[in-house]
């Protein structure tokens, strides 16, 4: 969404070779790049809403609310459980288009009449003898209570019941699950990206795709703190009222928020850019006990030339306080949990559009207020020396320190033998690590293979159906393993991987978790486009501890908390190392 934050990208390259490929064959699974099924029959030459839904407008009202509701539901339904359209027989994104005028404001009967009919036309299919058992725990079933209790008429339900128990190949046009981790991949939607702000028609297509995504292929749907069903409802007269290219975007990021899941956003959008700002300040700032404080510099000559240090308190900005801004723009920041809104929300404080912003502030005891300047983006960045941290040191003789973000898996034999014989290992997970360390370091903390994590994967056969798969162990036999304390630091900015990789680490025998509340969006992500260029992601797989516990939205719960404090911040301090460094000594 915005340029100054990073897109965390997980790819759990090591999972390819889990025993997830056999658990439906490989029809089931698909290259991430392969795109099946040469489309004809109504997909051929189908050009006929290129340059839009031709529809012009809609009344909403309580009765429109209705249709489109259950339009939006049926449109899913059958994309991912009818089998012609699964084969790809029919452009489904047209064929929403078709459907809509018929169905907005019709009557009870008319409507179902419609719907109907316009199911009847996507030709016939198998029924199945039956359901073949599947002897993996069901961790969460498919929601399709609403084919029975929406008040259809009969021959509707019995309808849309016949197409639950359709013989599906387990494959389909618009999605597939990747090989290894068996994130969906969705696949064959067109991002309409000419359409910078698109049609009604087209605006309802958004939403009903993304909704239709996380209602049949987002694992953690069931966390949402909203009736999923009342967000489609709500949102519909959202979507048809957006008046413009801005407003539009604006929405589909209130949307995504909703699922909360810090994976999600929207990424490299130029509309979202300009309204959040195109010039930064170089004053970095963290919220530190609940307040938005300076704790560094994104540029250290233009940080310092602005006159703001270390530890100031920021209060207001262009005589708004921190407490209005704030609540106004939670809506537009999807994560987790509220400390990771907060840590994206801090990176954007301080842009705007001008050249300067009016900030108030505090220092020590005195309320000050100060004219800061803001440059491009690319200036503050650019300007900016590329530090690398060291992936390894000795703080002294008894600790070694482990930075994964910069650490490689073929540096590791050689970390392991400096660290041998020392009390205790820190390992620093405030950072998103530069290689899959998981099982190369975890060989040396474990002394035997030890259970870590179960994950849960969708079904083609089934949407909406999760399965929750055995159990994956790390570490081996080792009775030279790593004997000393090992102190894994995580916080806010610990995200899918690097969360992932706490989970592992925290199976070592002498192993200790401090921090506080990290992102709680671990897993492989699946990429999502939706109309007008939009790019947006989501945790594609559920990721649990061996005993079914939680870590979306949770994250990874530290067994010691701590946080940096203000005070720590003016004295230059790292509070979370100290500690570390004071659990392994004993202190």
């Amino acid at each position: 969404m915005k340029k100054i934050r990073i897109v965390i990208i997980l790819c759990i390259i090591t999972m390819v070779c889990s025993p997830i490929n056999q658990v439906y064959g490989n029809s089931q699974f698909v290259s991430k790049n392969q795109i099946f099924y040469d489309i004809k029959g109504k997909q051929e030459n189908n050009s006929e809403f290129d340059n839009g839904s031709k529809i012009e407008k809609i009344i909403v009202s309580e009765e429109s609310i209705n249709n489109l509701v259950l339009l939006g539901k049926v449109w899913g339904y059958l994309k991912y459980y009818h089998p012609n359209v699964a084969e790809g027989k029919y452009n489904w994104d047209y064929e929403l288009f078709r459907i809509l005028p018929k169905v907005i404001d019709a009557d009870k009967s008319t409507r179902d009449k419609s719907l109907y009919d316009w199911i009847e036309s996507q030709g016939d299919f198998k029924i199945r003898d039956r359901v073949k058992p599947v002897a993996e725990e069901i961790k969460v079933a498919a929601n399709l209570d609403w084919i029975t209790n929406s008040n259809l008429s009969n021959n509707l339900v019995i309808q849309l019941t016949n197409i639950k128990n359709a013989e599906r190949k387990g494959i389909n046009r618009y999605v597939s699950l990747d090989w290894g981790a068996g994130n969906p991949n969705f696949q064959n939607e067109r991002s309409y990206e000419a359409m910078k702000y698109p049609d009604v028609g087209y605006r309802l297509l958004s939403l009903y795709r993304y909704w239709n995504i996380i209602e049949y292929y987002f694992p953690y749907k069931y966390l949402i703190d909203e009736n999923w069903d009342d967000v489609l409802r709500e949102f519909i007269p959202k979507f048809i009222n957006s008046s413009n290219e801005l407003e539009y975007n604006l929405t589909v990021l209130e949307l995504i928020e909703r699922v909360h899941d810090t994976h999600a956003d929207i990424f490299g959008n130029p509309t979202l850019q300009n309204y959040f700002g195109e010039n930064l300040a170089p004053v970095k700032i963290n919220f530190i006990e609940g307040r938005p404080v300076v704790v560094g510099y994104y540029n250290e000559a233009l940080g310092k030339k602005s006159g703001f240090e270390l530890g100031d308190i920021i209060t207001g900005i262009n005589n708004r306080t921190i407490e209005n801004i704030v609540e106004d723009n939670l809506k537009y920041y999807p994560a987790s949990n509220y400390p990771t809104k907060l840590r994206n929300m801090s990176s954007d404080l301080f842009m705007t559009n001008d050249d300067f912003l009016n900030v108030e502030f505090i220092r020590g005891d005195k309320k000050q207020s100060s004219k800061l300047q803001c440059y491009p983006i690319d200036e503050i960045f650019d300007n900016k020396p590329k530090l690398n941290k060291d992936y390894f040191k000795l703080i002294n003789s008894n600790i070694g320190y482990i930075y994964p973000g910069t650490i490689k898996n073929e540096y590791i034999p050689e970390v392991m033998s400096k660290v041998k014989e020392t009390k205790g290992l820190i390992i620093d997970l405030r950072c998103y690590p530069s290689d899959f360390i998981v099982f190369t370091l975890g060989s040396y903390l474990m002394p035997k293979s030890s259970e870590f994590v179960k994950f849960t994967q969708g079904n083609i056969y089934e949407p909406g159906v999760f399965h929750m798969k055995q159990p994956l162990k790390v570490g081996k036999n080792n009775p030279n393993y790593y004997k000393g304390k090992v102190v894994i630091i995580v916080n806010e900015t610990t995200q899918s991987n690097a969360e992932y990789t706490a989970m592992a680490f925290r199976a070592a025998p002498n192993a200790t978790v401090i921090g506080s509340t990290t992102a709680g969006a671990d897993g492989n992500v699946s990429e999502i486009y939706l109309p007008g260029g939009i790019y947006t992601m989501i945790s594609g797989i559920g990721i649990y501890y061996p005993d079914g516990g939680e870590t979306q939205r949770i994250g990874i719960v530290p067994d010691i908390e701590i946080h940096p404090t203000i005070e720590g911040i003016k004295e230059g301090r790292d509070e979370l190392l100290e500690k570390a460094i004071e659990i392994i000594n004993g202190e």
